[in-house]
């Protein structure tokens, strides 16, 4: 590896800075981003995927990790110039890709080794980044090291009847397990943004104990949760609807009580209704 400047250095010599439209906020706290880097595992056999590298803060211990190979994905083309810099400074395969990370397809770009996906997300398109990876098929990454707002990332974790349980947790459920591993305060940030954040760490599930119909489970839980104070009975009418049924089909053949209210329902008794309403959909 050759020695790189200090990154507020580089930031300063690229005359760069922070883009509120695309919600950009830069880690420049050395600590935090070699813990993040660090829950990748190990990846001497994969793919590594960095979206939204920004100056390169993150990158410089994810390129530590020596993975087989490397890819950035940015859609700024003003950090180009700063992140080839910093891969021309490691000895790891290392490529820049410029474009909207939403419409990249990363398992034409891993060439189909395994991947594992870090990224300090960028907070406009975290979400949806998120609910692409976990419906891509084939589903080739097999860790995922993310970080969200903290009340996003709380969305994800959270159990049956908490407040913050909702369609987000139900959804990653289907597909992985997920985990906070560190929170970050905003103060880490240049500029600091006004919430804090948290790193969540996702695994797939064995093959065979995930729910595939993620566009259906989609529907149910956003009737179901669209009017979270109201019984499933009423609030499933909109998904019912798209069915050409009714709720009370639907809450039936999947054992759940029509009176219940959603955040009372585990991701199980979503599948269930999500399996009912394909079933009356056809």
């Amino acid at each position: 590896m050759t020695e790189l400047p200090p990154l507020r250095e580089m930031i300063a010599d690229h005359g760069l800075r922070a883009d509120k439209s695309f919600g950009q906020h830069f880690l420049l706290d050395l600590n935090l981003t070699a813990k993040i880097a660090s829950l990748c595992g190990d990846v001497s056999d994969a793919a590594l995927i960095e979206v939204g590298p920004g100056p390169g803060g993150l990158t410089r211990p994810l390129l530590a990790l020596s993975p087989k190979q490397m890819i950035a994905i940015e859609m700024d083309a003003r950090f180009i110039p700063a992140l080839v810099a910093t891969g021309d400074a490691f000895n790891t395969p290392f490529e820049i890709v410029e474009g909207d990370a939403l419409k990249v397809d990363e398992a034409a770009l891993a060439g189909g080794k395994p991947c594992v996906i870090a990224s300090n997300l960028p907070y406009n398109v975290g979400t949806a980044l998120l609910i692409k990876w976990l419906k891509a098929e084939p589903l080739i990454w097999r860790r995922l090291v993310l970080m969200f707002q903290k009340e996003v990332a709380e969305r994800m974790v959270a159990p049956t009847g908490s407040k913050a349980y909702g369609r987000l947790a139900i959804l990653t459920a289907a597909v992985a397990s997920a985990r906070i591993a560190l929170k970050a305060p905003a103060r880490a940030f240049t500029p600091p943004p006004k919430v804090d954040s948290a790193v969540v760490v996702f695994e797939p599930l064995p093959e065979n104990r995930r729910f595939a119909d993620l566009a259906a489970l989609e529907v149910i839980t956003e009737s179901a949760f669209g009017q979270r104070r109201k019984t499933l009975r009423k609030s499933l009418g909109m998904a019912a609807g798209k069915a050409s049924t009714s709720s009370e089909v639907l809450l039936t053949a999947a054992g759940i009580d029509p009176g219940a209210r959603a955040e009372t329902i585990a991701p199980d008794g979503f599948f269930a209704l999500a399996r009912a309403w394909r079933a009356a959909k056809g």
